[in-house]
């Protein structure tokens, strides 16, 4: 077991060497050829996807996260609120006993950082799956496409008085359709796992995560009585059926 460990240490080390190497021998190479920005992008996603490879045990190949919500859907989630929470994660800004083996200068430098949170957000997940082509039907192709559906399950609450709450306190950075306003950095709700929202209200309640940095509105969440907050989570999990 340790020897496998360390030969694991070794390859990731070698890698990262080999990417250093290739990387100053790309700079040379632009210096003297004509390489568009939209190739050195994808080159930055091919590297993105071997990043996820890690994200990939708990969140998901595609982002989707797990169906309990013990893990979130990271995938479509904005690039720059990914990353914010990523370094929050280094700095122990936001406490993530889960994270705390791969987010560090180490494990996820920040060039690192900001490669995986392009590739996460860049990836669109159906609600879904599409019809069944019989002719062309293959069955592989079609547990691949399954895995990238996420859809959320109806959750226990009054779905009216949720609409109600959420128009009046949440729309105004989350937006109507639920999807966020990146430029409020507000984070999309509709698509994400109830469990797992509800897991961070209790979160805000208690004062262990800052719902917004400019404000310690904890008291906030605390006035929301439980039967509102599943209302809301209610309505939010009605935002993805469309």
């Amino acid at each position: 077991m340790v020897r496998k460990v360390v030969d694991i240490c070794f390859l990731r080390r070698l890698k990262r060497a080999v990417r250093a190497w290739y990387f100053v021998s790309l700079l040379f190479l632009l210096s003297v050829t004509d390489v568009t920005g939209t190739e050195q992008q994808e080159l930055d996603m091919e590297y993105g996807e071997e990043i996820n490879q890690t994200c990939a045990g708990c969140h998901g190949e595609y982002g989707q996260g797990s169906i309990e919500g013990e893990y979130p859907r990271l995938a479509g989630l904005d690039a720059v609120y990914i990353a914010k929470q990523l370094n929050d994660f280094k700095t122990r800004k936001r406490i993530n006993i889960p994270m705390i083996p791969f987010a560090n200068d180490r494990e996820l430098p920040g060039d690192d950082v900001r490669i995986i949170s392009e590739y996460l957000s860049r990836i669109q997940l159906p609600t879904k799956l599409q019809p069944v082509d019989e002719e062309n039907f293959d069955a592989l192709e079609r547990l691949h496409a399954s895995k990238r559906v996420v859809n959320i399950k109806d959750y226990p609450g009054d779905i009216e008085l949720g609409r109600k709450v959420y128009k009046k306190e949440c729309v105004s950075c989350h937006a109507k359709d639920g999807y966020g306003n990146k430029k409020k950095k507000a984070p999309q709700l509709a698509g994400q796992y109830s469990e797992y929202l509800l897991r961070q209200v209790k979160y805000y309640r208690s004062g262990e995560r800052l719902h917004d940095e400019e404000k310690d509105d904890a008291e906030l969440f605390n006035e929301f009585s439980d039967e509102v907050i599943d209302a809301m989570l209610a309505y939010l999990a009605t935002l993805d059926d469309n």
